[in-house]
């Protein structure tokens, strides 16, 4: 007798994962989902970056050194997480092609070093860094979560909603086999897809939020909503899942990572807000036609060390 998961799913394809094969070259979706994700981020980022009075080329400028930690960190992530079932056999599997997997937090703590790296070097604000990233960030995240559907991965037990997807048998976790659900006529509830809708959802807050109330924001106030956001997101998901391979004490890293972020979330918007602040400064919007009389001023301080400086003479080059 067979639970009772008898209803057929309302996506009852189960898709395949590569998109494009060219003999031993392969094109996946999941590889297309993070190029569209990546360019929806950038575009996001340079407008934010410009509204806050900085260059938006800086974006392109730090994109290689991001984007190499991010994509060792998010690596990094999922080789420990998945040590037991895949690469504990066969290490290489770690380092050599295909990079499939990549871990979304190892992914994050990876780019926040890259950050961290490139402001040092350029001289500019860390924490505003941040913010700006936030809201192209979680618009990327939604959207490459839908690379989850076409691996068939992310999704949470046997379910009768109209909304549950098709899970071929090759992908399903030991707990729910085929042989107790039939691939026929057993729909799994689609993480990927809650996960997918509150990223978007909480880029759009985000960006509603940057653009509404720019001038009532401390630096770090849309970091610390993203900690919240996202931590909350993924701890309430993560009790959806089953077959994790890195716990602590019987509870998912994942889930226990999602609690800890929430928690630093709230107090880092809680000490950044004390009674009686200021509003922070934030520099007039960046346009070309001002970046280039901050030049010419810094210029012509250059040449006349001895004159003084007036407030758009204070402004250098790494201001933009």
């Amino acid at each position: 007798m067979f639970p009772p998961f008898h209803l057929l799913p309302l996506i009852p394809i189960t898709p395949n994962g590569i998109l494009i094969q060219l003999g031993p070259l392969s094109i996946g979706w999941y590889g297309i989902g993070y190029v569209v994700a990546l360019g929806v981020m950038l575009f996001v980022t340079q407008t934010e970056v410009a509204r806050r009075g900085y260059n938006p080329s800086h974006v392109w400028n730090a994109l290689l050194i991001v984007g190499a930690l991010a994509l060792i960190g998010g690596r990094l992530y999922h080789v420990i997480d998945q040590w037991g079932p895949i690469y504990s056999q066969d290490p290489l599997k770690a380092i050599l092609p295909p990079y499939a997997g990549l871990g979304l937090y190892g992914g994050v703590a990876g780019a926040a070093l890259g950050l961290l790296i490139y402001t040092r070097w350029k001289k500019l604000p860390l924490i505003i860094s941040l913010d700006v990233i936030v809201a192209g960030g979680l618009l990327a995240q939604g959207i490459a979560r839908w690379g989850n559907f076409f691996n068939q991965e992310l999704y949470g037990p046997p379910t009768d909603a109209p909304w549950g997807i098709a899970i071929d048998c090759a992908h399903r976790v030991v707990e729910w086999p085929c042989t107790l659900f039939p691939e026929a006529t057993t729909g799994f509830v689609p993480l990927f897809f809650y996960e997918s809708a509150l990223d978007i959802a909480g880029g759009l807050i985000a960006l509603y939020i940057s653009r509404r109330y720019l001038k009532r924001l401390q630096p770090g106030d849309l970091a610390a909503f993203w900690l919240i956001w996202y931590g909350v997101v993924r701890s309430v998901l993560e009790t959806f899942r089953s077959g994790w391979n890195w716990t602590v004490g019987g509870i998912p890293t994942a889930q226990l990572i999602g609690i800890a972020i929430a928690l630093l979330g709230i107090v880092w918007l809680i000490y950044n807000h004390p009674r009686g602040r200021a509003p922070y400064p934030y520099l007039p919007p960046w346009t070309p036609e001002r970046e280039h009389e901050a030049q010419l001023a810094l210029a012509g301080a250059e040449s006349d060390p001895n004159a003084e400086p007036d407030d758009a003479e204070n402004e250098t080059s790494e201001d933009f």
